[in-house]
């Protein structure tokens, strides 16, 4: 069953139960610890724990490093876990083997292949990103103009949903173009393809985001003809807070491309100890040092789910999700001036929906009470992030049930809804 947006349709929560009977993903559900009472809908910013996540960590703690010691380096594959875990992170994301590699931070993996980027092209002197850009994206783009130019710092360019647009910015002078593939503020997805294309007439090297992409919408690197890419797997890959970043460099750039920090994981021949770095061969070389491996071990556990996942699936439940609650919003929440900020194009929106309501901090932190976990972007967004493989139709009726509830009683008033803390 399809839920249209072009026009407000009628739809009870006993609709929402009957897709969710038929849902092929549905039972995908019980294979992660979702709260009692919880309707979570913020696995953009912080995916749900999958149940053999524990159990599978508490085993490479005791056995791997309780009793394999220092020896589980080798005995239990220690030193190629990031090259390892990265040939499983291709499928989803459109690369082939040998292609990606787990980073640190998604901060740091940027700045390895931006850095790369920008001395692919040493003759241009302008970086192209967008203004509302994740902020991260932003402030390391300002290193790697400090740091790739040289002489002096590059030239940085910035696009804009109210201008200028990427054809206004682009030209002989651009040397790379980092953008995220679906905006983390407003859900908003670009066609990668066709982005690429552009970016390439113009001599310029694409590098995408992939961090509210990689495990709820399509990806295909190769077939865009991308050149590097970055995305975290903490969101909805569900590796756990602090879970590494992945990094893809399109294997015609292997030979060439320079990361930005030249470690000893990157090293050719690492226990030789040499004192000269030699780069090692493909994407091995963007790696720097000792992998964070508790935290690839939650990884791990759950990429082992991601190998029985029909992403095809992933993308029509995403769609079927996020059309449903544009839909109800449409219909329950007008008369309260929400307005719904996503596209309302599926082929131009990722998996989240963000609205914008008057006092939306205060509101969410009262849904968040309720039960229904979303989160808020300065200034006005209140987002939601729609999994697929564990947010239900009910789900989605759910939280906007409570979301009217509290706009119609002015819950949402009471002050101690409007204390902000650190993280919103």
């Amino acid at each position: 069953m399809s839920i249209a947006t072009s026009a407000p349709i009628s739809i009870d929560r006993a609709t929402c139960a009957d897709l969710d009977a038929a849902d092929p993903l549905a039972s995908f559900r019980e294979r992660f610890a979702l709260p009692d009472g919880v309707v979570y809908l913020d696995g953009n910013s912080l995916g749900a724990l999958p149940r053999a996540t524990s159990a599978h960590v508490e085993r490479v703690i005791a056995e791997e490093w309780g009793t394999g010691l220092i020896r589980s380096w080798n005995a239990a594959g220690w030193f190629e876990k990031p090259l390892v875990l990265g040939d499983r992170i291709a499928p989803l994301i459109g690369a082939g083997p040998g292609e990606v590699v787990l980073g640190d931070s998604t901060s740091a993996s940027l700045f390895q292949v931006a850095m790369a980027a920008a001395r692919l092209r040493p003759d241009r002197r302008v970086i192209v990103s967008e203004r509302g850009n994740f902020p991260t994206d932003l402030y390391i783009l300002e290193s790697v103009q400090a740091l790739a130019g040289a002489a002096e710092p590059l030239e940085r360019r910035l696009v804009d949903d109210d201008g200028p647009g990427l054809d206004e910015v682009l030209g002989d002078d651009v040397a790379v173009v980092v953008l995220t593939h679906v905006n983390y503020r407003t859900g908003r997805m670009y066609d990668m393809a066709e982005v690429t294309r552009r970016v390439h007439e113009a001599g310029a090297i694409m590098v995408w985001d992939l961090c509210h992409s990689v495990g709820a919408v399509p990806v295909d690197l190769r077939a865009a003809d991308a050149d590097f890419a970055v995305g975290c797997t903490y969101k909805y890959l569900n590796g756990g807070p602090g879970s590494p970043s992945f990094m893809w460099v399109a294997e015609r750039h292997h030979a060439e491309a320079r990361p930005a920090i030249t470690g000893w994981h990157g090293h050719a021949t690492p226990f030789d100890f040499e004192v000269a770095y030699t780069p090692a061969a493909g994407v091995t070389r963007f790696r720097v040092g000792t992998p964070q491996l508790l935290s690839v071990a939650a990884l791990e556990a759950s990429l082992d789910l991601w190998a029985e996942v029909d992403l095809d699936l992933v993308r029509e439940k995403s769609l079927r999700l996020t059309e449903l609650f544009i839909s109800l919003v449409d219909t329950r929440l007008a008369e309260w001036g929400v307005e719904v900020v996503t596209p309302r194009q599926s082929s131009q929106r990722g998996s989240q929906v963000a609205l914008r309501v008057g006092d939306g901090y205060a509101v969410m932190q009262a849904l968040i009470e309720r039960g229904v976990i979303g989160d808020f972007r300065a200034p006005d967004l209140m987002r939601f992030g729609f999994a697929p493989l564990y947010v239900s139709h009910t789900d989605v009726w759910d939280a906007v049930d409570a979301l009217a509830d509290i706009l119609a009683t002015e819950a949402w008033r009471e002050p101690r809804f409007a204390r902000q803390g650190t993280v919103t």
